[in-house]
């Protein structure tokens, strides 16, 4: 994305970009007044962190921060350690920055909601386990903030629904953590795409997705609760269940892999972990980011432990507009394989994503490599996709401007929903077909039953969204 030349955006040329962004989003635009200031402090985005954990430290809070357009004012945690922990990285990283500059004070709470009844803070970051993601996302949408949300965009497909809509109905900006669509410096995730979009595949007859498994491991006893962890709340809507460690995170190391990752109740596992990530290059790639699979048939390992219960080996075969057929499965290389009648084109990460997750099925292929080197010829390219460099300053200038930023709500969606679609043929593990307009199944209620869950109450987004 094209950066603006000074430091701050006029309010005279936003209101310009507004009028032209009329026609696309027929709503008012509100934006706090003091991000139209000159040069005062006073005119950076003010972000209050939601969820200080391993997601958090590592990607989300460094993201921000680097970006240089805001500035933290508030965090919050479940977790009164990480809490402190991630108050403490905040204020580190400042001080590291600019030791002569004094930065706002970071207030700290244990319940998001006290963070989002602050009309000071313009936005939040939401680093929470999946099953969190829906209600406390609707709860920003509500509150007046914009947001950056970790992907998966929600656990469920009910709560992908409803919380499109609520953004879609309101004048805030929603970006999803889908980072390939910003990946650098080497940009190859939409280089692939560009180069599949202009045809260098020849016509386009299948895509497949490589993931990784999360290990299983017997179900650790009960545990007293920690007395720094608001353990009812942590669960929100998911079923009552006791304590122990191995179902939340570690109490000692911030930045290991937690236990939730594993657990059905609160992640489906590695086909929306990843998935999010390989679907959103997938869609992108095909030219699909708003429409989806018609027919889904799948098939997986799924442990008997109660905690770690998340599939293991698995295989996926979804069939999608213009004959495109896309496979998924743990016995493919980690990345995405657009294949066509004239050759291949491949595109993963470089090396591991983080150093608590799995290791990455390994390839002998480069990030960025095809068929025939020819394939990946920049001259002639026809398409050309937006370009950034850093996610989380993608959505900073999108708070600024109003534009709408790389990986938003509606698109976040419709790679989720592939996920969903494709974790439920695994579970059912028999031919589904799927209305991709009406987002049901057809002619099958067990199915369509799994595309939302009963909600623990007081929480929920369907509980809220029906109040």
């Amino acid at each position: 994305m094209k950066k603006d030349s000074s430091n701050f955006i006029s309010r005279r040329s936003f209101l310009r970009r507004s009028a032209f962004a009329a026609g696309a989003v027929a709503m008012p635009l509100i934006v706090p007044s003091r991000l139209f200031g000159a040069d005062a402090p006073s005119n950076r985005i003010r972000v209050g962190q939601i969820g200080c954990g391993r997601i958090a430290t590592v990607h989300d809070m460094p993201g921000v921060l680097k970006a240089e357009l805001a500035d933290y004012v508030a965090a919050c945690d479940l977790d009164s350690k990480r809490l402190a922990a991630g108050k403490k990285f905040i204020e580190k990283f400042k001080h590291a920055k600019k030791p002569k500059v004094k930065p706002p004070e970071v207030t700290t709470y244990g319940d998001y909601h006290e963070l989002l009844a602050r009309t000071d803070i313009d936005a939040v970051v939401i680093s929470l386990p999946d099953h969190q993601h829906a209600q406390v996302a609707l709860s920003a949408i509500r509150a007046g903030k914009d947001v950056y949300l970790q992907k998966p965009f929600t656990m469920t497909h009910a709560e992908g629904v409803i919380l499109r809509d609520a953004v879609a109905k309101s004048d805030r900006i929603l970006e999803v953590g889908s980072q390939q669509r910003s990946w650098g410096p080497n940009e190859q995730f939409r280089k692939a795409c560009e180069f599949v979009r202009s045809g260098r595949v020849g016509n386009l007859q299948r895509v497949e997705i490589g993931l990784p498994t999360d290990p299983t491991a017997p179900d650790h006893p009960a545990e007293p609760v920690p007395k720094n962890l608001n353990y009812d709340m942590w669960l929100g809507p998911t079923p009552q269940a006791y304590y122990t460690e191995q179902r939340v995170h570690s109490q000692l190391d911030v930045k290991s892999r937690p236990g939730w990752l594993r657990c059905e109740s609160h992640c489906l596992g590695m086909i929306t972990g990843w998935g999010a990530h390989h679907f959103d290059t997938a869609h992108w790639g095909m030219d699909v980011e708003m429409s989806g699979p018609s027919k889904v048939e799948g098939r997986a390992d799924f442990p008997t432990n109660k905690i770690w219960n998340v599939h293991g080996a698995y295989e996926i075969e979804l069939a999608y507009p213009r004959d495109i057929y896309v496979s998924v499965s743990n016995r493919f290389p980690t990345g995405v394989r657009f294949i066509g009648d004239e050759g291949w084109v491949w595109v993963t990460r470089e090396g591991n994503p983080a150093a608590s997750d799995p290791v990455a099925n390994g390839s002998s292929l480069q990030p960025l490599d095809a068929s025939d080197p020819r394939l990946l010829d920049p001259k002639g390219v026809t398409v050309q996709l937006p370009h950034s460099l850093e996610h989380h300053k993608n959505w900073l200038e999108c708070v600024r401007s109003r534009k709408t930023p790389l990986a938003p709500a509606n698109i976040a969606h419709r790679s989720n929903t592939a996920c969903i679609v494709g974790w439920i043929a695994m579970k059912l593990a028999r031919p589904l077909t799927w209305d991709v307009n009406m987002e049901k199944f057809i002619g099958d209620d067990e199915a369509n039953g799994m595309l939302s869950r009963p909600e623990r109450a007081p929480y929920g987004a369907t509980r809220m969204a029906k109040a």
